[in-house]
């Protein structure tokens, strides 16, 4: 008989079971439902498959498919599904590579020479996995030597996989097989294929090798899937809609702006009405940091590669950046805007008096994307920040990132977006020392906990510079977004010799806070964009009217009411083409346009316009300076 061992659960109590238990096993024991719901485990803090058996006493935590970390599992378990359909319609005509879930799914990258997969090939896929789903297949890890698996995937004509485990530095590697399907993984996984109840592919895209533009271009397959179909068709209708509101797709429609090979990768030009929108957004954000006591301030596109070595960004970002050299003189595109502002607080002499200072700059700044990352204007290679940086006594920090946080929560609330934080911690890559991280890590914790704002904890993400308080806004379709966040900043006044004299006459040292409240301007546009399905508050509309006439004969009175609204400030557009009125306004309401101001016989005699708002709602008729005065109070509401 088998020795007993003891298993603590997270509630601190125990089970006795003999030695060579499964965890499937313990979880069976401990309730039907319970065992019906896991999907993996945690041994002793480590993830691992529900097959796995206990040898040894051990603190057990089961994996809930109803947790994000059994999503997770389930998810990355249907893209093993969806590989190994692919593979059994298309054999050797494809070598699969890798297959992460992800936020909302999950994908899996091929590679093929003779196959260009097309969405009609999504049918057969799905029709195979469900196939393999009924079979119930067991899943099986296997843990074998890294030459033996290297030899395996040799055999079987997987050379990216060959590839990938000869990058590792191992002994032994695992693999999962599910009947004829083998691929190499570190889990955990569902126990069978049968467990895996609703997907759907839904996307095709191309991705390079390891996002390497020199290497192979690789074929990838989006999907999703769902613990049951309710979920799913919830899901697909979501996903529907955030097809329709795609800013890509509404930015070409509504003429906002576009890309171009010629001009390069991930590098946006603005055409007239997107660029009206972002100055509209500029300008709103020059009176609001106006308002809060920042001085904007502008630094140069390049400076000395020198600079960068000192602040840590050569060392620690130089492969997100670009360089270039002027009269043998090495220099930096700059990829943030901090440094300038140090060299403007150090330009001469501070005392304690002079603080806080707070340097406000709509900077642009490049950074190297790899091309397969690039996504319309979410994530681009030239961007410009809402950049800001308070330069303050150890004693006002506190304060000031409270102001942030006020400033913040007051800007989301004129878009109307909820939002969510965490604090990212120090990752592995970074500068400055540990007493420093834990004063910064600290005065943000205490930030958030004195307003009593909640927030989690992201370990290791913080800039290397510093941690951070990253806020995630929510739009219209329930999706988190990365837009504002508040770092703090011991080490670069330290690296750049900052001081300022105290009231005792000696010289200390400032703390910095980095911070950016919309973020890149072209993600927060795009943003907008799906979030308002184009439709934009009055405020921010690139065109708020379109003056249109019935016929010819009131061309010339159109052409003084939109001079009157242009007058006014009101961002108008004059149609006058000989078109009929019903193609005209059926026009402005796929350009979105607010309002529209119909101009017929009955209005030049009276002298008014007739208001027509871009839903198909009519309002009074009323003359164009009380139209200029019913969008100023609208617009008010707002700003």
């Amino acid at each position: 008989m088998e020795k007993p061992i003891e298993i603590r659960l997270p509630d601190d109590s125990s089970r006795t079971v003999p030695a060579g238990t499964s965890i499937a096993e313990v979880a069976a024991g401990l309730g039907a439902g319970l065992a019906r719901n896991a999907v993996a485990a945690r041994l002793d803090g480590e993830l691992s498959d529900l097959s796995r058996v206990l040898q040894r006493d051990a603190r057990l935590e089961l994996v809930l498919l109803s947790s994000a970390e059994g999503l997770d599992v389930y998810r990355h378990t249907t893209a093993h599904l969806m590989a190994h359909a692919v593979k059994d319609l298309f054999g050797d005509q494809v070598q699969v590579t890798i297959g992460p879930s992800i936020d909302n799914g999950f994908y899996y990258d091929f590679y093929s020479e003779s196959h260009r997969f097309v969405p009609e090939d999504f049918e057969r896929i799905e029709r195979r996995m469900e196939e393999l789903v009924k079979a119930d297949l067991p899943i099986e890890r296997i843990e074998m030597s890294r030459d033996e698996a290297i030899a395996l995937f040799r055999s079987l004509g997987e050379h990216f996989k060959v590839e990938l485990i000869e990058d590792l530095d191992v002994p032994m590697v695992s693999l999962y097989r599910q009947g004829t399907f083998v691929d190499l993984c570190r889990g955990p996984h569902l126990p069978s294929t049968g467990r895996i109840k609703a997907f759907k592919l839904t996307s095709l895209a191309g991705a390079y090798w390891r996002g390497d533009e020199k290497r192979p271009m690789l074929q990838r397959i989006y999907a999703t899937a769902f613990p049951d179909k309710k979920e799913l068709k919830a899901y697909l209708v979501r996903l529907e809609e955030a097809r329709k509101r795609d800013h890509r797709k509404l930015g070409k429609e509504l003429d906002l702006f576009s890309f171009s090979e010629e001009a390069g990768a991930g590098l946006v030009i603005w055409h007239p009405k997107g660029a009206m929108l972002r100055t509209v957004l500029e300008d709103f954000e020059r009176r609001e940091h106006l308002r809060r006591g920042y001085d904007i301030v502008q630094g140069p596109q390049i400076l000395r590669t020198d600079l960068w070595q000192t602040s840590g960004h050569y060392d620690n970002y130089k492969e997100n950046m670009y360089f270039t050299e002027v009269e043998g003189q090495g220099f930096g595109i700059k990829p943030m805007n901090c440094l300038a502002h140090m060299l403007i607080y150090k330009s001469r002499k501070r005392s304690y008096r002079d603080l806080p200072v707070r340097y406000f700059e709509l900077g642009t700044v490049h950074r190297h994307e790899k091309s397969g990352v690039l996504h319309g204007l979410t994530r681009v290679r030239g961007f410009t920040q809402d950049d800001a940086h308070i330069l303050c006594t150890p004693e006002q920090l506190d304060g000031e990132i409270k102001g942030v946080l006020h400033f913040v929560r007051d800007v989301m609330a004129i878009f109307g977006f909820d939002y969510q934080m965490e604090i990212s911690t120090r990752p592995q890559k970074s500068i400055g020392t540990d007493a420093d991280w834990e004063r910064a890590t600290k005065a943000l914790i205490s930030a958030l906990e004195d307003t009593r704002m909640p927030f989690e904890i992201n370990e290791g993400d913080g800039a290397f510079y510093g941690p951070k308080i990253d806020i995630k806004l929510k739009d219209a379709l329930d999706r988190h977004w990365q837009c504002a966040t508040i770092q703090c900043d011991f080490t670069l006044p330290e690296r750049f010799d900052l001081s300022y004299t105290g009231p005792d006459g000696e010289k200390h040292r400032p703390v910095m806070v980095h911070r950016v409240i919309l973020g890149s301007i072209e993600r927060f546009i795009g943003i907008l964009i799906e979030h308002f399905s184009g439709n934009f508050p009055l405020w921010i509309s690139p065109v708020q009217a379109v003056v249109m006439n019935v016929t010819d004969d009131q061309c010339a009175y159109a052409r003084e009411v939109a001079e009157t609204l242009r007058a006014a400030g009101i961002r108008v557009q004059l149609d006058v083409r000989n078109e009929k009125l019903g193609f005209k306004i059926r026009e402005a309401q796929l350009q979105k346009i607010p309002y529209m101001l119909v101009i017929g016989d009955k209005e030049v005699q009276s002298g008014t316009v007739a208001p027509r708002f871009r839903s198909g709602e009519n309002l009074e008729p009323m003359s164009a300076t009380e139209f200029c005065a019913f969008v100023a109070q609208e617009c008010s509401n707002y700003r």
